[in-house]
């Protein structure tokens, strides 16, 4: 699947966004090694602390699926350049990929970036760093 499409699917799936206090809306979506397609809004609360992210939203549907292995991750919002992931959301990204797993950050105006884990989170905490 290109990236285009990818885009396609995380600014529809922005549509779904539950955002009555922010009015931010995300959308993002997730291609698997095994070419499955997830994709995610953000879903915020009252309680602000249990808001979810669009890009865990997707990521958590994709793994309670049983996919454990990203090839590639799209990102989307009506920000002024590409759009940036939070830190929580940088961290479960590194959980379930790698530094090969393409990362696009975009804005609805048509602005992209590619990047890696590695560049958004130096110095991630990975699963290899517990030692069991």
């Amino acid at each position: 699947m290109d990236t285009q499409s990818l885009l396609d699917q995380a600014i529809k799936a922005r549509k779904n966004a539950y955002t009555p206090y922010s009015k931010f809306q995300v959308g993002a979506a997730v291609l698997t090694r095994n070419k499955e397609v997830f994709t995610g809004s953000n879903i915020e609360n009252a309680s602000y602390g249990l808001t979810n992210c669009a890009e865990r939203t997707a990521i958590f549907k994709a793994v309670s699926e049983g996919e454990r292995e990203i090839d590639t991750i799209v990102v989307v919002g009506d920000t002024e350049g590409p759009i940036s992931p939070c830190g929580a959301c940088r961290q479960v990204i590194a959980e379930f990929c790698d530094i090969n797993t393409k990362i696009i950050l975009a804005n609805l105006k048509g602005d992209k970036v590619e990047t890696t884990i590695d560049k958004l989170l130096p110095g991630f905490f990975y699963a290899k760093d517990l030692k069991q």
